[in-house]
């Protein structure tokens, strides 16, 4: 398990802002955290070399791309073995449809978060690719209603911290 990386206030407000708007320029985003641009851009390649910053993505609306229909399929595998686990988690992640997977605990094992055109590319979807899979035992679906984005990663109050990390030499 990796160690928790050492965070102070200024490196919450910056993956706080870039968690917003991943766009902002270095000048832009040391503005709204206080810093000067080249003690920012020092901060902003730290976290990403801890790790903490894993990389920037586009977020894209899959209604304007001709896949409006979204859902969430749980599905039990068995054996519930490693090597099952990997071979089921490679397939779908090589699924255009896939969006996100969880591999969970409770009552599914796997959650998988898919976009399709309408309700017959979902059938197909569930029958054609997941159902027939000799490890999958049994799979339920939920279409999305609604979706509301996620809002950026930041401490609970109690734990965010109120001090700047002192400068190591």
């Amino acid at each position: 398990m990796n160690e928790v990386a050492e965070l102070d206030s200024v490196d919450w407000r910056i993956l706080e802002e870039l968690q917003n708007d991943a766009t902002l320029p270095n000048r832009t985003l040391a503005d709204l955290v206080g810093l000067a641009p080249s003690t920012c851009l020092q901060r902003v390649r730290r976290l990403r070399e801890l790790g903490v910053i894993t990389g920037f993505h586009a977020v894209v609306d899959p209604r304007l791309t001709g896949l409006p229909l979204e859902a969430v399929v749980s599905v039990n595998v068995r054996p519930h073995t490693r090597p099952v686990v990997a071979a089921f988690r490679a397939f779908v992640m090589a699924q255009p449809e896939t969006r996100s997977l969880f591999h969970v605990s409770g009552q599914a094992d796997f959650l998988v978060h898919i976009a399709v055109a309408d309700s017959t590319h979902l059938q197909a979807f569930l029958m054609d690719k997941i159902a027939s899979r000799t490890e999958v035992r049994n799979l339920t679906s939920a279409v999305v209603l609604e979706r509301v984005e996620t809002r950026a990663l930041t401490p609970p109050n109690d734990q965010r911290p109120t001090h700047r990390r002192r400068r190591v030499p």
